[in-house]
């Protein structure tokens, strides 16, 4: 059985159990987000009057019927427990602003319109965060808040795990016995990385103590809010392995041809080299010319063709060609560059021994030259179909 499935059908025989034993809770006034009635209330959650509110994995429901109570919010309120929802029903059957809703969560989610408000106390851990909160962030209005509860430590001193992965704990009943629920019991690092990728902006973490004497019980009240604009996250720090080479092949085209320069390698070449970090492919270009041969140009005026792939080894080589529309100065050597002797080729009378990257971009610049090399995919950045230069 899947750990939703056992939770479910714990909470279910949960929501039996006390309607058997016809246990009377008391309404509340306030939300109790951690152990003891600790927790700030409901304040955290705005204004409410007449806003759409999700209260997921109500229970017995007493947080969502105060909530349409006494603050005029519209709330639904979800549960997968028949028991339970069973008796939200029978005690809030006919209450004006609230909605009992029998459902999976996540299912819920994906079907309901988005909400201003989401919130859960002590639910959000026992459902899988991989299929959770991506539902949770796209039912969520733009600037919309979620507020929700975690376990952070058990009452046996049991604390969180840096692994995505549920384990068991026990719920306990009155007069009854014990059951086994699965839980993900995540530290409050990996919740927050987790509501990051998912698109959403952790705004605080509070600390919720059980208020008992050698009770260790301990959770995580988080307050998250959806971005009304769409946020980037940094990558990690650290560098990933290199595996691709990024360069551009620069063509100048005048009266007398094209420029190219002989490599010490003997290839014959156009003024090109590698990205920088930080650069674009356009700052590329006129650095790389004027390191190369002195010229200068400008960014504006660089005109970029396409993307070349090919490969060398196992690093993919990608090769933007580029053609640089106007230029300063008189092509020369530069002192400690690889390309020397600069030179205007006509087009009808190239030279033999092309750098095979020189001759793709050259012929993805003008296919009609009478050129042969090895094969790359080209993907131009005009609006054109795919070729193979």
């Amino acid at each position: 059985m899947k750990p939703e499935e056992i939770n479910t059908e714990a909470w279910t025989a949960y929501g039996h159990h006390h309607r058997r034993r016809g246990t009377h809770l008391p309404e509340v006034d306030r939300i109790d987000w951690g152990p003891g009635a600790t927790g700030p209330g409901d304040a955290i959650l705005g204004d409410l009057d007449g806003r759409r509110v999700l209260d997921l994995g109500c229970g017995l429901t007493r947080h969502a019927a105060h909530l349409a109570r006494d603050h005029g919010a519209l709330v639904d309120a979800v549960d997968s427990s028949p028991t339970q929802i069973e008796r939200a029903r029978t005690r809030y059957d006919q209450l004006p602003g609230l909605n009992v809703v029998l459902a999976d969560a996540v299912e819920h989610l994906r079907a309901a319109a988005p909400y201003d408000v989401i919130y859960s106390v002590h639910s959000v851990p026992y459902i899988d965060p991989h299929r959770l909160l991506p539902a949770l962030s796209a039912a969520l209005k733009p600037g919309a808040r979620l507020c929700f509860t975690v376990l952070h430590t058990n009452s046996h001193g049991e604390g969180p795990s840096t692994a995505l992965v549920p384990r068991s704990e026990t719920l306990r009943l009155a007069d009854g016995p014990e059951l086994t629920v699965q839980m993900w019991v995540l530290t409050p690092e990996l919740w927050e990385d987790l509501l990051v990728h998912y698109g959403l902006r952790v705004e605080s973490i509070t600390v919720l103590d059980a208020p008992e004497e050698g009770n260790h019980a301990s959770y995580r009240l988080f307050q998250v809010r959806r971005p009304v604009r769409v946020t980037s996250r940094p990558r990690t720090t650290r560098p990933p392995v290199a595996h691709a080479a990024v360069g551009v092949g620069i063509i100048l085209s005048g009266p007398d041809g094209v420029l190219l320069g002989r490599h010490r390698r003997r290839t014959i070449e156009l003024p090109g080299g590698t990205v920088e970090p930080g650069e674009s492919l356009r700052e590329t270009v006129v650095r790389e010319l004027a390191e190369e041969t002195g010229l200068t140009g400008r960014p504006e005026d660089v005109r970029l063709l396409g993307m070349l792939l090919d490969h060398v080894g196992d690093v993919v080589r990608i090769t933007v060609a580029a053609v640089l529309t106007t230029w300063q100065g008189t092509p020369a050597d530069q002192k400690d560059e690889s390309v020397s002797d600069w030179r205007w080729w006509p087009l009808d009378a190239l030279p033999s021994g092309l750098f095979e990257c020189s001759a793709q971009v050259l012929t993805t610049w003008r296919p009609d030259l009478n050129i042969d090399h090895p094969p790359a995919h080209f993907t131009p950045f005009a609006d054109t179909a795919d070729t193979v230069a």
